[in-house]
């Protein structure tokens, strides 16, 4: 009676132990060869999977560091300490990243500024009240508010205000995840230390937009006059800045008869 129940546990047991063995012998025989070097490169990486550095995700971004020759100053996000640990590893010069900060082209606050169209009482996310005639607002470029751009940032950085996403320049990485959440597309990337940025996306005509909000862009071209380095350019009906000629001279903002360029700060 005993040997009838220890039996089928023994199989148990032996057929555990012989799994065992198998699993031990086929990791060995497939075991897929590390780089160690890679490893330690991608331990050193903030792990975001961004895209910001070119590259798929953070691991691509590695591989890419020690077998291709990317450079080791593209993730914007670890900043320069990031470049710096990859450089001891590779035994090569450190690289100044270029830092970069996000900023939202609308300053549409309501009901100050801008106004709403219809009342909105659905899911609480801009993706879905976006489906709904363009948003809420009478302007169909302008921040719906809900904060999907908030959801996705992992550093505290973008903040929902009188109904407009902010962005905190001090705690901004420039990771770009803001910009993908938002589906007004309404958040851009600058250079940290160019602070002139037209907060408007409006490609409205001028009677339009003036009927519509209080700081909308009516593509007059008084900034794209006065800027000496032909930074700033208006196509559609509104101004554009192209921060690789932005001198900071911020003409355009002094020049501005909406108030629609502004300075936003560096920290």
């Amino acid at each position: 009676m005993l040997w009838n129940i220890l039996t089928p546990v023994l199989i148990f047991i032996g057929l555990g132990i012989l799994a065992g063995l198998l699993l031990s012998v086929f990791s060995k025989i497939f075991a897929v060869p590390t780089d160690e070097k890679v490893e330690k490169v991608r331990a050193a990486l903030p792990g975001l999977n961004c895209g910001v550095c070119g590259f798929s995700g953070c691991d691509n971004y590695a591989n890419g560091i020690v077998h291709e020759g990317a450079r080791t100053n593209r993730c914007v996000p670890g900043g320069d300490e990031t470049a710096k640990k990859i450089s001891e590893i590779l035994g090569t010069d450190a690289e100044d990243v270029k830092e970069t900060v996000a900023f939202v082209a609308c300053g549409g606050c309501v009901p100050e500024i801008t106004d709403d169209a219809l009342v909105y009482e659905g899911e609480t996310s801009c993706a879905a009240c976006n489906l709904y005639y363009k948003g809420r607002g009478v302007c169909d470029y302008a921040c719906l508010g809900f904060g999907d751009c908030v959801k996705q940032c992992s550093f505290d950085a973008i903040h929902i205000e009188n109904r407009v996403a902010v962005v905190a320049a001090e705690n901004c990485t420039g990771c770009t995840m803001c910009v993908k959440a938002c589906p007004k597309d309404l958040i851009h990337i600058r250079d940290l230390a160019k602070t002139a940025a037209v907060t408007c996306s409006s490609h409205d005509p001028a009677r339009v937009v003036m009927q519509k909000c209080k700081h909308g862009c009516i593509g007059c071209r008084k900034c794209e006059k006065v800027c000496p380095t032909e930074a700033i350019t208006v196509e559609r009906n509104l101004a554009s800045i192209d921060y690789t000629k932005c001198i900071n001279c911020h003409a355009c903002v002094n020049v501005c008869p909406r108030g629609c360029i502004n300075l936003l700060g560096q920290d």
